[in-house]
């Protein structure tokens, strides 16, 4: 599915970075990095756009507007409604700062919801493997 991500209403924020409200378009799933790093695996070529933020650390995939309502998914937090993500100018590759992990090509943003919860659960039992299960 094709959704633009740089759309109005944004605030322009520093240069090269908008701020975009969620809930309009689509809604975003921020996944803690280490986490992250195994749902990109498990989704591979069935992942829309991903953007790394390394400061926080964490990754941010777009799923459909309003698919994280009552989301309660452990290791993620869901922006929907009245939520802001900083959204990085399409060319930005690298940090510092927001950065396209996996840019938005020919328009393609969003990842099914279904497959991104299927494969942060799948993240999860690994993840708990890794550490003996403690959380």
């Amino acid at each position: 599915m094709s959704v633009d991500v740089l759309r109005v209403p944004a605030v322009q924020s520093i240069t090269g970075y908008q701020i975009q409200a969620a809930g309009h378009g689509w809604d975003a799933v921020r996944v803690h990095a280490p986490m992250a790093r195994t749902v990109l695996l498990a989704l591979g070529d069935r992942s829309g756009a991903v953007i790394e933020d390394s400061r926080e650390p964490a990754l941010y995939w777009f799923v459909a507007a309003g698919a994280t309502a009552g989301w309660d998914v452990p290791g993620t937090r869901p922006l929907g409604l009245h939520q802001h993500l900083v959204v990085p100018d399409s060319r930005r590759r690298q940090g510092p700062g927001p950065w396209w992990r996996i840019r938005p090509e020919g328009g393609a943003l969003l990842t099914d919801a279904g497959a991104l919860l299927q494969a942060l659960r799948m993240a999860a039992g690994s993840c708990a493997g890794r550490d003996g299960g403690s959380r």
